[in-house]
């Protein structure tokens, strides 16, 4: 009988000082907390109400200006005053309209290997590619985990993803993870780890693991765990904290609920069409789809590989007559960094819009809201009615570079067709 443990149980058994199963409900001390503008002032009223009055790391609780960067609206700017008067107040962390999206940000300055890493916002499950427990909570659990630095958490039973084999060329880890996804299905991980694994994970820049992780809760999932290992001690040295590397996985005879086997090589370029991230097809498919927006961006996808993987579509040609093409760096460093690069360049001579750092269009509080039966393609992580600020326009989700092609010819387009 297997004794080891899981990596969601080794790094809540050291956060709880405990030997954690699945299933155990443990008290766990908290690395990071963290809440956006959308959630942020929810919270801070939570936090008001305890009324303790303390901040238990306030440098290590950050609130990100991100969802709406910066305030289109009236409402929005009174939101934003309210975490600014909170964190000049308390000493908690701001990360202002200028510096981008809170996944991308903690993953750049926070994240460390063993970590527990809490939010207000579901995809901070993002970090779990850098060996951290994180995961979205509600305001009110955020506000505890702020003011006592600890939360309580139900340890999650544990589904291993094993991917082994070589990656096609035109596909990406977006399609890797929709492919997961229309597997087991929106809610086929509810409460439990995604634990991904195998020769291809190994192989993966940290940019396509974060890909990987943040799309974790899209199938329910509590989390998104990617062992530490030399990628990881490459990416904490890129961004000046490799002191913060430790060695963690999970244990050889570790017990799992069940295991997701995938031959990488077997995959191809998908798309996850309206309404659920779960109604996976192949872009082929779906080529008599015509878009009216496409959109590359997003904490699953706004980094700077993805935006050079636009770049390069895109390169010496023009978007389609009557496709909005929107473009938003995940953080003012990947911002930076594809402008020197000249990627931004390359994408605006083509006719992208290059917009602020931060979410974008993604969650329809911003620019890029669709009109009345419209279709946009986006790298971003969910389909649902009205996640582009219009429950009467249509979301389908794909890799960067499906998205690019797909700018060019006004239709769903397998980025491989260009190739021939």
């Amino acid at each position: 009988m297997a004794t080891g443990k899981t990596l969601a149980e080794k790094i809540l058994s050291a956060a709880s000082g405990t030997d954690a199963v699945a299933g155990d409900i443990v008290i766990a001390a908290v690395d990071v907390v963290l809440a956006q503008d959308g959630t942020g002032p929810l919270v801070v009223s939570q936090w008001e109400k305890l009324g303790v009055g303390t901040v238990a790391r306030p440098e290590r609780t950050i609130f990100f200006l991100d969802h709406a960067a910066p305030s289109p609206r009236r409402e929005l700017s009174n939101a934003h005053m309210i975490i600014r008067d909170f964190a000049a107040k308390t000493g908690a962390q701001l990360s202002d309209v200028a510096q981008g999206i809170s996944h991308q940000r903690v993953a750049e300055d926070y994240t460390e290997p063993g970590f527990v890493i809490v939010g207000a916002d579901s995809h901070t499950c993002t970090s779990g590619a850098l060996a951290a427990f994180a995961t979205g909570m509600g305001s009110t659990d955020i506000a505890v985990a702020v003011t006592a630095g600890k939360i309580w958490l139900r340890v999650p039973e544990t589904i291993k993803i094993e991917v082994n084999g070589a990656m096609p060329d035109g596909v990406f880890a977006k399609d890797l993870m929709l492919t997961v996804i229309g597997r087991i299905g929106a809610d086929g991980a509810t409460y439990k780890a995604l634990e991904f694994t195998g020769e291809t994970i190994e192989q993966m820049p940290m940019t396509d693991r974060l890909t990987l992780s943040s799309l974790a809760v899209e199938a329910g999932a509590k989390a998104g765990l990617i062992a530490a290992d030399a990628e990881t001690k490459r990416w904490l040295t890129e961004h000046d904290r490799a002191a913060g590397y430790r060695d963690i996985a999970a244990d050889p005879d570790a017990a799992y609920e069940s295991v997701v086997t995938i031959n990488a090589a077997d995959l191809v370029p998908v798309v996850a069409a309206p309404h659920t991230v779960d109604n996976v097809k192949t872009a082929a498919a779906l080529a008599d789809v015509k878009i009216d927006q496409a959109f590359v961006g997003t904490c699953t996808n706004g980094r700077l590989e993805d935006i050079r993987i636009a770049a390069a579509t895109v390169a010496g040609k023009t978007v389609a007559p009557g496709v909005r093409f929107l473009v938003a760096p995940a953080s003012r460093g990947v911002y930076i960094a594809a402008a020197k690069a000249g990627y931004l360049a390359t994408l605006a001579e083509a006719g992208a819009m290059i917009m602020n750092p931060g979410c974008g269009a993604c969650v329809g509080v911003h620019e890029g809201i669709l009109g009345d039966n419209e279709v946009c393609l986006s790298t971003q992580n969910r389909n649902f009615k009205g996640r582009l600020g219009n429950p009467d326009a249509f979301i389908y989700l794909a890799s960067p570079a499906t998205v690019a092609a797909s700018a060019l010819t006004g239709h769903i387009t397998d980025p491989r067709d260009l190739r021939k």
